[in-house]
């Protein structure tokens, strides 16, 4: 498995993001191929560096899978649609799960 992290800086307005976020982006990034499960996280805290105000993590089967998603059509929108509501900055991780 691989993650795709989206860590979404505190917005100018909190509420806005929400109701843009879930309403209109949600719904274009589930169209993303290859995604397998997508959950998201409120107000996580940090040990160290800018505190984030969301983390939606997007979950794949590799890699691979993540690059193509990111240039297929409906990742190019997913990617577009951030400049809509993602007013604090976004930081796009990703990553190969390994159990240790």
């Amino acid at each position: 498995m691989a993650t795709l992290l989206a860590l979404y800086a505190q917005p100018t307005d909190p509420a806005a993001f929400d109701a843009y976020y879930f309403s209109t982006h949600v719904p274009i990034a589930r169209r993303v191929p290859g995604l397998l499960s997508y959950r998201v996280g409120r107000n996580p805290g940090t040990i160290a560096g800018t505190p984030c105000y969301l983390v939606a993590a997007l979950e794949f089967a590799s890699l691979e899978a993540i690059q193509a998603a990111l240039v297929s059509p409906e990742g190019q929108a997913a990617a577009a649609d951030l400049g809509n509501f993602a007013t604090g900055g976004v930081t796009l991780l990703s990553f190969d799960e390994q159990p240790v």
